[in-house]
């Protein structure tokens, strides 16, 4: 069984998670509620739960806030929320689970199954990548990649291009060996910032910063600094000329 705590303000929110939970996770065993962050703190010390489901928004102390004030954070975090894109955005970089209110069941029960995949030992490195991406004024620019050994933390801009390798995306970057990351190109497209990165063609997407050389033909190359020409697909190429003059 999975001890639980759930955080949340609003009550209509717990009582529709737990319902849910009781219904169609019964592997889940809610052990404590909590309506702010100070008592969400003194939930998980008294419990000592496998899994948080905390809510995002709540007034005085947030659900990031209250994070920053618990040394040992060797549970896993299921954020939970009803908007706030930003924030979305930052916790899908730092491979952090979330779900949109209302819950949607299939949604809760895929993130329960992942758990026994997930190792929580990794949920402080996961933070410190949460916290970078959430500073004021700041632009994403750490992500969390899946790869074979683990998650594994790398900064944007070091990232010249990917190439999709099946079911797998192979990473090339400025400074260290290249990377099989456990996730497909069009996953890494959906969530890297588009005016950074650039899908030049089914099989790659460029990081634009790297850009050496344009070489002309009826989709043509692109020479990126690391000496790698990369086909830009026909369809893709006045989108890409637009970019980059």
């Amino acid at each position: 069984m999975l001890k639980a705590v759930i955080i949340d303000d609003e009550l209509r929110g717990r009582q529709a998670l737990l319902q849910k939970l009781r219904d169609y996770c019964p592997e889940v065993d809610v052990v404590g509620e909590a309506t702010t962050g100070l008592e969400g703190i003194e939930e998980i010390k008294k419990h000592q739960p496998n899994v948080v489901f905390l809510d995002i928004e709540m007034p005085r102390m947030d659900g990031f806030d209250m994070l920053r004030h618990i040394d040992n954070k060797e549970f896993h975090i299921i954020f939970t929320t009803a908007y706030d894109q930003y924030a979305i955005k930052a916790i899908k970089y730092a491979a952090f689970d979330y779900l949109l209110k209302p819950v949607d069941i299939d949604e809760l029960k895929a993130c329960i199954g992942r758990l026994t995949n997930q190792a929580s030992n990794q949920m402080a490195r996961k933070l410190v990548a949460l916290e970078e991406n959430l500073r004021p004024a700041v632009k994403l620019h750490k992500i969390a990649i899946p790869t074979l050994e683990g998650l594994s933390f790398f900064n944007l801009a070091d990232i010249i291009r990917l190439e999709a390798q099946s079911n797998y995306t192979c990473l090339y970057f400025t400074d260290q060996p290249r990377v099989l990351a456990s996730r497909t190109l069009k996953e890494f497209e959906e969530l890297l910032p588009g005016d950074l990165f650039f899908r030049a063609h089914h099989s790659h997407i460029i990081n634009l910063h790297y850009i050496k050389k344009y070489v002309k033909g009826e989709g043509g190359q692109i020479e990126m600094k690391d000496g790698a020409f990369v086909d830009l697909a026909r369809r893709k190429k006045e989108e890409f000329l637009k970019l980059i003059r």
